[in-house]
């Protein structure tokens, strides 16, 4: 996609702030099920897609706070969270219908990670 003379290509990395890396990188990797890369010292990284995802030690003190919304697009919501459940991940509530547009409809279901920074799965059903 280009705008304005830059060939964006999409995300390459996401990074989210953790204070606990073991307790935050066994979250993503056993109960979400995330692909694990590999660990450096105050960072692990994990392949979701085309994304690279790093939990990270923050670095200053303007950086330790909850993360930056994550929206996981799921094939089906419900199986997705019904999943997550099992595995003892806390939703805000059931899934949802957000948004009808001309072509879809948008269903969330929102959570927390091990540091309730907060967490979405989403999912676009397309229109008979």
């Amino acid at each position: 996609m280009s705008n304005d003379g830059i060939a964006w290509q999409g995300l390459g990395q996401v990074a989210v702030a953790v204070r606990d890396l073991e307790k935050q990188t066994a979250f993503y990797r056993d109960t979400l099920g995330h692909p694990f890369l590999f660990a450096i010292p105050n960072a692990a990284f994990f392949q979701l897609g085309s994304v690279r995802l790093m939990l990270t030690k923050a670095e200053k003190p303007d950086f330790d706070h909850p993360a930056s919304i994550l929206y996981y697009k799921v094939e089906d919501l419900q199986a997705a969270h019904r999943t997550l459940a099992t595995r003892g991940v806390r939703f805000e509530g059931d899934p949802h219908l957000v948004a009808r547009m001309p072509d879809h409809d948008l269903w969330m279901a929102f959570f927390g990670d091990a540091e309730e920074n907060l967490l979405a799965l989403m999912s676009e059903l397309p229109k008979a």
